[in-house]
């Protein structure tokens, strides 16, 4: 087995596998060392937009024994290594390029767009689950329960889980509000915030200075924070009560906020239990206020969110 010659990618999550795999090759099962050598003789991006399944067809093996093998390699799954590589893959395409290469891939299979994106949901948000620090999510809802305010912060992709999360708690009677301002914008947002308050920052992997600048506030004010993140979590660890871990996509297929959006539920259906009568309430006021906006002879849905 030659594996310094195989694969396409810069020097990264590729090298580290060829790593693990040379490492360990004497102790893989006979398919899993298939699996593994697929792997590392594969072009990076036809890795990267592959499912389990697809890469157990294409290994000549299987969905079980591709798991098998990115376990026994060290990775927690797929979502995981696609993770390590995506950092080689960005950094040589563009983003026009890696676009291009994601169609190309799909094609216009309408079953296989399909496959796809459900595949990339069921395997980013079972990774999330598999990430979750039980302690963690138990300060993180301390702090939002004891918070006078929470200030929700996302930008660009992120700004749909930190909206969803700052209207949702306002829905369960906690004052919350939303930010996405970047540059001399957010100094107005930060100027409010104070003793007592909350910050939860949804924010995968970028450092952007803003982060910096609004945990260096709300420490300067004594109000606590929460980061969901992805790769921030060492950078920000000793500066907030509470990190989760919300695997981000590495392929671009689906929504960048999907896990973020879950973990928020999690911390939404958490708090609304712990304040049964008031959450009720504020449910019932928020229904009688909706039925007061129908027009007349109009019935409210069902589904209405």
């Amino acid at each position: 087995m030659d594996i310094s010659q195989a694969g396409s990618a810069a020097p990264g999550g590729l090298t580290r596998l060829r790593a693990t795999v040379r490492d360990l090759w004497d102790e893989l099962p006979a398919s899993e060392r298939t699996v593994a050598q697929y792997l590392i003789s594969t072009p990076v991006e036809q890795v990267m937009f592959a499912s389990t399944q697809e890469l157990g067809t294409a290994s000549g093996t299987s969905n079980a024994t591709v798991v098998r093998a990115l376990q026994r390699l060290g990775y927690a799954g797929l979502p995981a290594l696609k993770r390590e590589l995506a950092a080689d893959f960005t950094a040589a395409q563009a983003p026009d390029v890696r676009l291009a290469q994601r169609i190309a891939h799909v094609g216009k299979d309408l079953d296989k767009i399909c496959n796809d994106v459900f595949d990339e949901t069921r395997e980013r948000l079972d990774q999330c689950r598999g990430l979750v620090d039980t302690e963690a999510l138990g300060r993180a809802v301390t702090v939002l329960a004891e918070a006078r305010e929470v200030f929700c912060y996302g930008v660009a992709a992120c700004e749909l889980a930190a909206r969803h999360l700052a209207r949702a708690l306002g829905r369960i009677g906690r004052r919350a509000r939303f930010a996405g301002d970047t540059g001399f914008a957010l100094a107005d947002s930060l100027l409010p915030l104070g003793r007592g308050d909350a910050v939860v920052v949804f924010q995968p992997g970028r450092p952007l200075a803003e982060l910096t600048v609004l945990v260096e506030r709300a420490r300067a004010v004594g109000a606590r924070v929460v980061f969901i993140t992805d790769e921030l979590s060492e950078a920000f660890a000793d500066r907030a009560e509470a990190v989760l871990l919300a695997p981000y996509t590495p392929t671009g297929t689906t929504n960048e906020s999907l896990t973020g959006l879950v973990l928020a539920d999690v911390l939404l259906l958490a708090l609304t239990t712990l304040d049964e009568t008031s959450a009720i309430e504020h449910s019932h006021q928020l229904n009688a206020l909706r039925d007061k906006l129908l027009e007349p002879g109009e019935q409210r849905g069902r589904g209405r969110p």
